[in-house]
């Protein structure tokens, strides 16, 4: 209905470009995805021109293939640098690139150009943005400059409007390297001392300094916690195990200012596959996105029952195990 009142509506050749290259991209984007929607996947962010000597490229490297290791399978921008970094450590078989039409500095790498279906040419920066955010089970920015930091504030503004669901960001930089702890001292300290962001936001950031370190923290994310279904005041947290009656009375005290009506609620849904799986529910504040995020953290480092310790990473299809006899 909305394609047909833009029909009646718009008459200029730059409107219908713009309309005609949006649903290309998207449609484009689909198809490729399509064969790795039950593959969990880490997106990382970084600069162009990271050179190899510079021990980010090494640490990007390593980063992508703990990642592939671990099961996941790595997105980058395709571009230099970082981009390229990750897509070597990951390999053809666990790379995507996501590519953008510009007029310099942004080529597609020699480790992802050459793997068949798994590069994206996007024509225009919103779309790829839609579809890193979509396709993401976790994010790591590396140091950069106004790209990077433009990827981290758009992730960081969806997260925390909760306009896409939960999931890990990581700031990751070689040890002794201060560029994330010098950012988030000076920036988010700041915006919080002045009362612009609340005081709880800054865990929505992971800060790391070893490629170990990041995979770790991003698998603990998903131990027990599987996924997200956000409505417009509530929040159903999918789950890949059950909690005992003990550990959600303790969760319900600990993140009682969380809830703004009722209780923290567990119970069973169908997840996007048709699986069921446990999950918990409850209203929330939507203007604490970090508490929410502090009740992740604490959900994922409860002891889980005997027997059922999840494939790391749970993927987005496999239900859990059932309990042990």
């Amino acid at each position: 209905m909305s394609l047909l009142q833009v029909g009646r509506r718009e008459r200029g050749h730059g409107e219908w470009r713009l309309i005609s290259g949006a649903l290309a991209d998207i449609s484009e984007a689909l198809e490729v995805f399509r064969p790795h929607r039950d593959t969990r996947k880490i997106t990382v962010f970084g600069s162009a021109r990271t050179v190899q000597s510079d021990p980010c490229y090494g640490l990007a490297e390593q980063l992508a293939h703990f990642a592939v290791t671990a099961g996941f399978e790595v997105m980058t921008g395709a571009g230099g640098g970082i981009m390229e970094a990750a897509n070597s450590g990951a390999g053809c078989e666990a790379s995507i690139g996501l590519n953008v039409d510009l007029p310099f500095e942004q080529h597609a790498n020699r480790f992802v150009s050459s793997c068949d279906g798994r590069l994206l040419h996007f024509r225009y920066f919103f779309t790829r943005k839609l579809f890193f955010l979509r396709e993401s089970d976790a994010l790591v920015v590396m140091p950069g400059g106004f790209g990077t930091l433009d990827e981290l504030f758009e992730s960081l503004t969806l997260i925390q409007t909760g306009r896409t669901p939960p999931i890990p960001l990581v700031l990751l930089a070689p040890p002794g390297d201060a560029f994330w702890s010098g950012w988030q001292r000076d920036l988010s300290q700041g915006l919080a001392a002045r009362g612009l962001i609340s005081p709880e936001d800054g865990d929505l950031l992971i800060e790391a300094h070893s490629a170990e370190e990041a995979v770790a923290r991003i698998s603990r994310f998903y131990q027990r916690f599987h996924s997200a279904r956000l409505g417009d005041n509530r929040i159903e947290l999918l789950l890949n195990a059950p909690l005992l009656a003990e550990q959600l009375d303790s969760l319900n005290r600990q993140f009682d200012d969380l809830v703004d009506e009722g209780v923290i609620q567990a119970s069973e849904t169908v997840d996007d596959h048709g699986l069921l799986r446990p999950c918990l529910n409850f209203h929330f504040d939507r203007r604490r996105i970090g508490r929410l995020y502090q009740l992740l953290d604490a959900l994922n480092g409860l002891p889980l029952p005997p027997g059922q310790e999840p494939e790391q990473p749970p993927g987005r299809r496999q239900p859990s195990p059932p309990p042990a006899p």
